[in-house]
């Protein structure tokens, strides 16, 4: 069965106890308003303010080295990672809904559900 995927987000990792002063630089930096300072209620994550045809971005208050990873939004999570897992991805962690992935390359970036509906340009559709 077909499904559909695209770019979604771009994810900055901040190694911190206080995601509020990297909100605000990034939001200043790439000109952006802050939409919300806690996405989930947990404290983990602030959103960016984008259009509709630009990637979310997400601020991630981690435990590891700051980075940047990407997001991948599909219509089927586990047929995306199968896809992915045959161009020679590595599937390392199931997370709520999300699964992590490490590129041959090494780089790390997830595998989550449709995060905005309908999906919009730029989609990619797989048979």
């Amino acid at each position: 069965m077909p499904h559909h995927s695209r770019l979604c987000s771009f994810v900055l990792d901040c190694e911190t106890g206080d995601l509020a002063p990297h909100v605000e630089f990034w939001s200043r930096a790439l000109g952006k308003r802050v939409e919300t300072l806690d996405e989930d209620g947990d404290g983990k994550y602030a959103k960016l303010d984008t259009a509709a045809d630009e990637p979310i971005l997400l601020l991630q208050k981690v435990s590891h080295p700051s980075r940047i990873h990407l997001d991948i939004e599909t219509d089927d999570v586990e047929a995306e990672v199968e896809r992915l897992v045959a161009l020679g991805a590595r599937r390392l962690e199931q997370v709520h809904t999300w699964v992590v992935m490490e590129a041959p390359s090494g780089h790390r970036f997830c595998v989550v559900r449709q995060q905005r509906k309908p999906f919009g340009p730029h989609l990619n559709r797989w048979d």
